[in-house]
């Protein structure tokens, strides 16, 4: 069994993470999209306003976990491995 000491607790609390409702929150709120022009393709408003919130939500998600990850040394150092690696 590894000799494994609690670390220091992990915070997960960003402000960062307030952005993840973004995308969850926009698309509730119909009266945004509920139009059919202007098309784009042909296609009304209403369907490619979906393929837009689909990139918002990636969009969102990407940015979030690049300003909270984080740094590689912090996470060797809390897992242990620092010293494994280093020899």
């Amino acid at each position: 069994m590894a000799d494994t000491e609690p670390g220091p607790r992990r915070s997960d609390r960003s402000p960062w993470n307030w952005l993840l409702i973004l995308p969850v929150v926009v698309p509730l709120l119909t009266f945004l999209f509920n139009r059919d022009k202007p098309r784009l393709g042909g296609f009304p408003f209403f369907y490619w306003a979906q393929f837009a919130f689909i990139l918002l939500g990636v969009g969102c998600t990407t940015l979030v976990y690049l300003m909270t990850r984080r740094p590689q040394d912090t996470i060797a150092r809390d897992s242990g491995t620092a010293s494994e690696t280093e020899d």
